[in-house]
């Protein structure tokens, strides 16, 4: 490939996660209107296609940032570029009203690369979660129209984590790594009383608003058992510990429009914790003569233990995973025969509570492709999921969203020497 043809992919894919780091709102999800919001997948394309599979992951051409002891699969000699985005339609029902809507989302950017024989350090940014939704309830007041009132509720924001990862190797088959990651954003919601009817009522703003600069933990661990010449089995483990971030926050009410007389604002300072749960992952992988890959993950998270604006309201979030990767023949001539092909499925209960109780269920089915860029180890992942989150009663909302993942994967040999005659 030329160098140009390089820097023109470089400059597309920069180009998309730009516009799509930008966007305001990632999600139109109702259920974004609890704690953090929707928490985001993490995990590269190859884990995207193949159902969120990750923890038990060894490959050498592609950044496995969701557990850092895969980073010491890298070759010696190569430097990784990994960036993906998603494009997804989402169907919202209740039983009889039917919404739609359509986002975008930045998903991550990471690179990797072998420090020496025995490490390899990694540095990315991701997103953690996203809230973006709009309500609207009107009330009818049959006696008197001037009473009626419409209930607004929306919220915008997010939280993000810049991470420096590294993974040593121990032992032949044993390896660990850890993440360190700064984690920041905001979150604003906001609740709107007004009268459209009326002239003497003036509209009631509630506004809060929490800002947190804090960090996150992650630490890894993989070991890997051959099995003759052409089976291999890697176990993998991750834990991240839960605990209080580092925030501002405060709530603002407001009577009347903004620069009219007689509207009063006034501002309080909150203090409160708002944390993140311990996680602890699981995960196994098979993995046959470098064709074919079968992998599952178990997660849990004691969201129910952590507090938010001081309250402690969310329940367990808890996920298994099942996926697979084949490719025809890595060894092959045909481009078709190193075209990696990719599927899954999961299900997930998350960490949603609505008046006291589990709001919903989720079921995702993934399927997907690796396609190598020719004449280089580079590869374009594309990957399809459907998710539906449903309520666990009738009156929760049900979600049916269409995701299409795209993710680009520089792979360039950078650390060897050129000999010259």
């Amino acid at each position: 490939m030329t160098i140009r043809y390089r820097q023109a992919l470089l400059a597309l894919l920069l180009t998309w996660l730009s516009g799509a780091t930008v966007a305001q709102n990632n999600t139109n999800s109702p259920y974004t209107r609890y704690g953090y919001g929707q928490l985001a997948d993490q995990g590269s394309g190859n884990s995207k296609a193949m159902g969120g599979v990750a923890y038990g992951l060894r490959d050498k051409y592609q950044v496995n940032f969701a557990n850092p002891a895969a980073y010491t699969a890298v070759d010696s000699l190569t430097f990784i570029f990994d960036g993906g985005i998603s494009l997804q339609n989402t169907n919202f029902s209740n039983g009889t009203l039917k919404q739609n809507a359509k986002n975008s989302s930045f998903d991550y950017i990471t690179m990797q690369f072998r420090a020496s024989r025995w490490a390899a350090i990694s540095i990315g940014m991701l997103p953690y979660s996203n809230i973006g939704y709009n309500i609207s309830q009107a009330y009818e007041n049959t006696e008197n129209s001037a009473a009626s009132y419409v209930t607004t509720y929306n919220g915008e924001g997010g939280l993000h984590q810049l991470y420096f990862g590294a993974g040593f190797k121990i032992f032949k088959n044993l390896s660990v790594g850890a993440n360190i990651s700064y984690l920041w954003g905001g979150i604003t919601r906001t609740t709107t009383e007004s009268f459209p009817q009326s002239t003497s009522n003036y509209p009631f703003i509630i506004q809060s608003s929490v800002d947190i600069q804090s960090y996150k933990l992650d630490f890894g661990i993989q070991y890997t058992q051959p099995f003759g010449k052409k089976h291999s089995m890697t176990l993998g483990a991750v834990y991240s510990p839960g605990h209080n971030l580092n925030n501002t926050a405060y709530e603002l009410r407001q009577s009347g429009n903004t620069g009219d007389a007689g509207t009063t604002v006034t501002q309080t300072d909150i203090h409160a914790d708002y944390g993140i749960p311990t996680t602890v992952g699981a995960g196994l992988a098979y993995v046959y003569d470098d064709r074919l890959t079968v992998g599952v993950d178990g997660l849990l998270q004691n969201w129910d233990k952590v507090s938010y604006e001081g309250r402690k309201e969310f329940c367990k979030r808890a996920k298994i995973a099942l996926g697979a990767e084949f490719i025809p023949n890595p060894r092959g001539r045909n481009y078709l025969a190193f075209v990696k092909y990719r599927v899954g499925a999961y299900y997930s209960k998350p960490y949603y509570k609505i008046f006291g109780e589990r709001a919903a269920n989720e079921y995702g089915v993934t399927a997907g492709f690796g396609l190598p860029i020719p004449r280089t180890r580079s590869m374009v992942s594309v990957s399809a999921q459907y998710v539906h989150t449903k309520g666990t009663t009738a009156a929760f909302l049900d979600e049916n969203t269409l995701r299409l993942c795209i993710g680009i994967t520089f792979n360039e040999r950078w650390f060897f020497k050129r000999r010259v005659d």
